[in-house]
């Protein structure tokens, strides 16, 4: 697949465009024929719509998601990490090991007074410890972490998807 464009200004999308890429957000299995009657087009006009917002790189991939309790981790947790000042020319390796590691469920590089925020899927208390002790607290570059346990986690429309009411 092509790299995404880089946007330097907002896709123009009209009140359907947005309707079908909120309902293939919802359910990217919807059907091409599902998806038309929903957004009201003809199956053709739909499928044009599809290729087109792919076409554009507004649509860049279609995914599963997961659910992690199915695989053993029960738990979640968000790790901040903040690098040393003299170890910020290591941030790109850095990531690049954290996102090689099976318990990383997304990497966020971050402007603040942190650097990077982890989401974590583990089996249990012990293997976020783990996985802090051998990935972070062991690296020198690494300054400082915070571990912060996920209670519950909702998947929620991108900004910008919803149509206002």
């Amino acid at each position: 697949m092509s790299e995404s464009p880089q946007f330097t200004t907002p896709a123009v999308l009209d009140d359907i465009d947005r309707d079908i890429i909120a309902r293939l957000h919802e359910n990217a299995r919807i059907s091409n024929v599902e998806l038309a009657s929903a957004v009201g087009l003809s199956p053709s006009s739909c499928l044009a719509r599809v290729r087109s917002l792919r076409e554009r790189g507004i649509i860049i991939r279609y995914t599963a998601e997961i659910d992690p309790r199915a695989l053993g981790f029960s738990l979640q947790a968000l790790v901040s990490v903040r690098i040393r000042p003299g170890a910020r020319h290591l941030m790109g390796q850095i990531s690049d090991e954290l996102r090689q590691q099976p318990e990383v469920a997304q990497l966020f590089f971050l402007g603040g007074a942190e650097d990077f925020l982890i989401h974590v899927r583990v089996r249990d208390a012990d293997h976020v410890r783990r996985f802090v002790l051998d990935n972070l607290s062991a690296n020198p570059a690494v300054a400082l972490t915070e571990t912060n346990l996920v209670f519950e986690h909702h998947t929620a429309l991108s900004a910008g998807l919803r149509t206002p009411l």
